[in-house]
C-alpha cells in the first residue's frame, strides 16, 4: 500500500477529482492548506501591500494499493499541470497497515469493496 500526498492548485482541484473518478480511485481525503513557494512578491492594491508569498492550495491524501499508484499519478499529474510555476507536487510514500473500524479488517482488504457475492 502507498499513501499519495498531492499539493495542488484551488482551481484544479474539480479536474484533478474528476481524473480520479474516471481513473478509478474513488476515495480521498482532502483539506486547504497554505504555503510558501519560491515566488516571493508583494502586491500593491488601492495603496494597501499585499503579500503574495502564502499560497493557498488543496492537500489530497490518498490511501490506495500499489497496483494503482501510477494510474493515480498520471490523473493528478495531467489534471493538475497549467505548465506554470505553481502546479503542485505530488509525494509517495509507504502505508504498512490499514484497519477498518467498522469490520475490524486489515490491510488492502480495506481499501476497496469487495465483490458482492450472489
Amino acid at each position: 500500500m502507498k499513501k499519495i500526498e498531492a499539493i495542488i492548485r484551488k482551481t484544479k482541484f474539480d479536474d484533478v477529482k474528476e481524473a480520479l473518478i474516471e481513473a478509478d480511485i474513488e476515495w480521498f481525503s482532502y483539506s486547504e492548506v497554505r504555503g510558501v513557494g519560491k515566488d516571493r512578491e508583494e502586491r500593491i492594491y488601492r495603496g494597501v501591500i499585499y503579500d503574495t508569498s502564502s499560497i493557498e492550495r488543496y492537500q489530497l491524501s490518498i490511501i490506495i494499493r500499489d497496483i494503482n499508484v501510477e494510474k493515480a499519478v498520471k490523473a493528478i499529474q495531467n489534471a493538475a499541470y497549467t505548465g506554470e510555476i505553481g502546479d503542485g507536487r505530488i509525494f509517495i510514500f509507504s502505508a504498512e497497515d490499514a484497519i477498518s473500524i467498522r469490520s475490524g479488517k486489515r490491510g488492502e482488504e480495506t481499501l476497496f469493496i469487495s465483490e458482492k457475492k450472489k
